[in-house]
Order: C-alpha cells, then sequence, then structure tokens
C-alpha cells in the first residue's frame, strides 16, 4: 500500500474521532465535523424585524462600507444607503453622495438650515410585497421568518420588481444580471449573527431583532415606542420600523 495514501487515511480517520471543533479534510477543503449552526436552525421558530432610531445616525457610512463588503456588491450599487435631509425656510435638500458609503460633505456655505439629520434606507421586507406579487418566474419569495429574498438562479433579470418597489430598495446587478437587494444577510442571521450593518453601527442607530422573543428590545421598542414606516399609505406592511422619523422623509 502508499505510504501517502496510508497516512492521508489514518489523519482522516483521527479526525473523525477527535469530534468536536476538529476538521476533517477532503479534497482540498475544510469542513467543520460539528454541526454546522445553520442545520439547527428553525424557520419557523423566528419572525425577524429592523428598527432605525434616525435621531441616533451621524450618517458615517460604516454600515454602506460594511454591506458592501459583506455582499460583494458591485461599486455604484447598494443594498443599504443613508440620504441626508437638509430643511430650510426655502424647504427641503436630500443627497446621498456615493449612497452615504463615504460619508458627507459639510453643508453649503450660505445655506441656513433649520434641521438636517441622516436617515439609512433599506429593503423594508415588506408582508405586503409588489415586488413578489409582479415576478413572473417566482424569484422573487418571502420566508416564513419573514425575509424577502430573490433566487438568484430563477430570476430572469426582466426587472419588474427593480420598478415595482415603492422605496427603490432594487437593483440589477451588472455581474449576474439578476436582481438583488437587501436580504437582512440572510447568510449571517440563520447562524445566529447579527446584519453586517448592525453588527458595525457606531451608535446604535440599527438594530435586527426577534418578533417572536417577548423579552426581545426591537420588539420591546415597536410594541411600546412610538415608531413608523416607510409610506404607511401604501399598506405594503414594512418589517422595518423608524423612530424619529421625520414627515419630509420619503
Amino acid at each position: 500500500m502508499d505510504d501517502t495514501r496510508s497516512t492521508r487515511r489514518e489523519f482522516i480517520h483521527g479526525a473523525i474521532r477527535l469530534g468536536g471543533g476538529a476538521l476533517v479534510v477532503l479534497s482540498g477543503t475544510a469542513l467543520a465535523a460539528e454541526e454546522h449552526p445553520a442545520e439547527r436552525y428553525d424557520w419557523e421558530a423566528h419572525r425577524y424585524a429592523y428598527l432605525i432610531d434616525t435621531t441616533k445616525c451621524i450618517g458615517c457610512g460604516s454600515c454602506v462600507r460594511a454591506c458592501a463588503a459583506e455582499n460583494a456588491v458591485p461599486d455604484g450599487f447598494y443594498r443599504t444607503w443613508v440620504e441626508r435631509y437638509v430643511l430650510s425656510a426655502e424647504g427641503s435638500h436630500v443627497d446621498s453622495p456615493n449612497g452615504g458609503k463615504d460619508g458627507f460633505p459639510p453643508i453649503e456655505t450660505g445655506f441656513l438650515p433649520t434641521k438636517s439629520f441622516f436617515v439609512p434606507k433599506m429593503c423594508n421586507h415588506c408582508k405586503e410585497t409588489p415586488c413578489i406579487q409582479v415576478c413572473p418566474v417566482g424569484a422573487s419569495y418571502r420566508t416564513k421568518e419573514g425575509v424577502v429574498m430573490v433566487d438568484g438562479d430563477r430570476c430572469i433579470g426582466c426587472g419588474y420588481c427593480v420598478q415595482a418597489c415603492p422605496f427603490g430598495s432594487r437593483f440589477l446587478s451588472p455581474v449576474t444580471h439578476t436582481a438583488e437587494k437587501c436580504t437582512w444577510c440572510y447568510h449571517r442571521i440563520t447562524k445566529g449573527l447579527k446584519p453586517a450593518c448592525v453588527t458595525v453601527c457606531p451608535t446604535g442607530t440599527r438594530q435586527f431583532g426577534d418578533m417572536m422573543r417577548d423579552d426581545d428590545p426591537v420588539r420591546q421598542a415597536i410594541e411600546h415606542e412610538r415608531v413608523s414606516v416607510m409610506q404607511p399609505h401604501l399598506l405594503t406592511e414594512p418589517q422595518c420600523f423608524y423612530i424619529g422619523l421625520d414627515k419630509e422623509v420619503r
């Protein structure tokens, strides 16, 4: 018997016997011997919601950068972005340079604002979703936990969902030529992690919670504080809630 082949077999058998955190190396791929957390995930035991406190946002852009890195978002496109609202006696001005990814420049000289604030935006993961209704191939769907997703293998890139979304949260990727959007970092939350944008937010502006948990801080805020949603008159029932949302925000 070949000594190299024998040694390799002994190593694999030894790794399997170790269990726990041991790694089994097969065809150059490292696989955890311990059961993956996603394999124990029960999608019927969760109902997610997202909370944004606009009074805390400083427009640093950390969330946009983290989202781009975590999800390989193409340059010039955004799964989440930040808008700056500047109000004055003459009217209002809204800007979002590079989606707020690099922060915001100073307010132009000579302009006298009466109020200015930042508003993070993203897919609202609506219960009554126009995007799902118009998809001709069933590529857009809502999971049992309330996360609106896109099946990239099924999507034909027609763009109907992009046009139907009232929040402008979808885009056609120039790389995949399919619809993309915020997924609340589904690959992370099914492992018990927070979305990337929530993890890096330095002020606690962004919070992610589970409405199935009585003690969840996001659930408590939604049920007991004054929260609002984007464009409630559309009756899409967004699951992204806001604290301190100004009436000028659309």
